[in-house]
């Protein structure tokens, strides 16, 4: 018997061929990664003393940043177990996870990205990379509804769970 924080999976009524269950959103997602990781900072605004006077707020908000992300991400991880793919479309075997930080937010491991990359966007003051956060969150914004549909037909329970939890920023959406 499941506990009251997971369900079983109700059976896929046809599960999508391989190249139909979100294979794409993953080639994006990392794009989307590496166009982070690599693009040069670019602050115009910011001059050389506005830099030196305020790096150790800027350092500060990278660390929270940072911590936020990681405490996300790994109990993301943590929590989701077996039910872990980097697909969109879940696994056969799926349950809907809602307990630990399932229960702060839908979706951590998302939230997880956009925090570490918030925290970059605070320390390093670029406009590209704060560009680049603003598509990040549309593009998951878009990546989680995908998931929450296939969700939805596989856990009827899964619109009231929606109702509960903020999606990517919890408390916030």
């Amino acid at each position: 018997m499941p506990s009251p924080s997971t369900s079983t999976q109700q059976p896929p009524s046809a599960s999508p061929r391989p190249g139909r269950r979100g294979e794409w959103l993953v080639v994006l997602q990392f794009v989307l990664f590496f166009a982070f990781l690599f693009l040069p900072a670019w602050n115009p605004w910011a001059s050389q003393d506005l830099l030196a006077s305020t790096a150790y707020p800027r350092l500060a908000l990278l660390a929270i940043g940072g911590l936020i992300a990681l405490a996300l991400g790994v109990l993301g991880l943590f929590h989701l177990g077996r039910n872990l793919t980097p697909l969109p479309y879940p696994l056969d075997h799926n349950q809907l996870v809602t307990r630990g930080v399932y229960g702060w937010v839908r979706h951590p491991l998302y939230s997880s990205q956009l925090f570490a990359a918030l925290g970059w966007v605070c320390y390093s003051l670029s406009l590209g990379h704060l560009l680049l956060l603003v598509v990040g969150f549309l593009f998951f914004d878009y990546k989680a509804r995908k998931e929450e549909d296939w969700l939805s037909q596989r856990h009827p329970e899964y619109a009231d769970y929606a109702r509960r939890v903020s999606k990517l920023v919890p408390r916030v959406y």
